[in-house]
């Protein structure tokens, strides 16, 4: 445990004295929430209007938990650079010649990146007066664990893919390949409503997309919402034919980062 947590408390210092870092990571979250919220807001809020009627629709208030899952995935996903950083440098090697087993590593690993992307997301949160959103005690509580939960997710997959590379450069690459895809077939800007069947196996077998669901039920009053309006938003998301559960998207994304967990682990074993 004492392994875990110096791993962890490493990465966070790290993090706060790397101010260019924090203020930097903001950048492509707000540009999407300019771009898609102001430049495309008029114009979804006028289709939605039109297909059901529903005059007070805000799309701004639609995006902004997939900005803020969004800020969790890059935010979590490039924190894990720093293994490919901490092996080129030596530190990586310290870590494992020392008497920490590789499963206390890979999580304290995770919990680093994981910590860094919730500080990140909290802090985007900081955004919604000025856009208008409010948000209760109740339901701010029950998105901090699971804001917590999605980046330990997110960061499992970074911490997967640095523990197979061996090159920053070659991490960049391929993480920029992974993150975008994600993001736009995970219904984080848009309603991914009437698509072809091999994207909605893709959108379905995707953990961003329960993440986002999960946020959007939380931030957003969905069940004051009429049906009309949850189904050309897409926020009746299911599994196969299956209508999800809340229970069901949180079970999957913890078994989802068990197995990334697991397999970062073999990796580990393996490669060092």
């Amino acid at each position: 445990m004492e392994g875990i947590i110096a791993i962890w408390q490493r990465d966070m210092i790290k993090f706060f004295r790397d101010r260019p870092r924090m203020i930097g990571s903001f950048s492509m979250p707000v540009l999407f929430l300019i771009v898609f919220g102001v430049g495309m807001g008029g114009a979804m809020e006028s289709l939605v209007t039109a297909g059901t009627g529903a005059e007070d629709f805000n799309y701004v208030e639609f995006i902004f938990p997939g900005i803020v899952s969004m800020t969790l995935l890059m935010t979590s996903i490039f924190s894990s650079l720093s293994v490919i950083q901490d092996r080129d440098f030596g530190y990586m090697r310290e870590i494992l010649v020392s008497p920490v087993s590789r499963v206390n590593i890979a999580i304290g690993k995770m919990f680093g990146s994981a910590s860094v992307a919730f500080v990140q997301g909290v802090m985007m949160l900081v955004l919604m007066p000025f856009l208008g959103m409010r948000i209760d005690i109740v339901s701010f509580l029950q998105l901090l664990p699971v804001m917590f939960m999605i980046a330990c997710a997110f960061s499992s997959l970074g911490l997967l893919v640095a523990s197979l590379l061996n090159s920053m450069q070659g991490f960049q690459l391929v993480v920029n390949i992974l993150v975008m895809p994600m993001i736009f077939m995970s219904g984080a800007l848009f309603p991914l409503n009437n698509m072809p069947a091999w994207v909605d196996f893709l959108v379905t077998l995707n953990p961003v997309t329960y993440g986002v669901d999960l946020m959007k039920h939380i931030m957003i009053d969905v069940e004051n919402l009429s049906s009309m309006v949850r189904e050309e938003m897409g926020l009746n998301l299911t599994f196969f034919g299956q209508p999800v559960t809340t229970a069901g998207e949180v079970i999957f994304l913890l078994g989802f980062t068990a197995l990334l967990i697991f397999l970062a682990t073999l990796t580990f074993r393996r490669k060092n």
